[in-house]
C-alpha cells in the first residue's frame, strides 16, 4: 500500500539555508498504478541524479484539491519543480529519464549547455 504525504506549507528559499537546491511537488490522483509508477519513477531519477539534493512532496489532487486549483494542475501525474528557477513542469509518468531530466534542466545547469532549454514548459 502507497503512502501519499500530506503537503506541508509552502516553504520559503533561504540561500545558505536548510532547504535542499530542488523543491519538487508531484501531484496525482488517488492510489492507482499510474500514481504508483510515476512515483517509483521519480524517486529513482532523484537519487541517481539529485543525490539527495532535493525536497519531493507528494501531494493526492482527490485529497487535498485546492492545492491542485491553486497551481492549475490540468492532469496527473505533473511534477512541477519550483526552486531552482525558472519553475518547470512535467506531465506523466516520469518513465522517460532523460525527458525529465531535460524538464528539470538538471542536465543543462551541470554542462552548461544553454542550447536545449526550450523542451519543458
Amino acid at each position: 500500500m502507497m503512502t501519499l504525504m500530506r503537503p506541508t506549507r509552502r516553504r520559503r528559499y533561504i540561500p545558505g539555508g536548510a532547504l535542499s537546491k530542488y523543491l519538487l511537488r508531484l501531484f496525482v490522483t488517488g492510489a492507482s498504478s499510474r500514481t504508483g509508477t510515476a512515483i517509483a519513477n521519480l524517486r529513482r531519477i532523484c537519487e541517481q541524479e539529485l543525490e539527495g539534493q532535493y525536497d519531493l512532496e507528494i501531494i493526492d489532487v482527490l485529497q487535498f484539491p485546492e492545492l491542485a486549483e491553486d497551481e492549475k494542475i490540468l492532469a496527473t501525474p505533473t511534477l512541477i519543480k519550483s526552486l531552482p528557477l525558472p519553475l518547470r513542469r512535467v506531465i506523466g509518468d516520469l518513465s522517460d529519464k532523460e525527458k525529465v531530466l531535460l524538464g528539470l534542466e538538471v542536465h543543462l545547469e551541470r554542462s552548461g549547455d544553454a542550447g536545449n532549454a526550450g523542451a519543458a514548459q
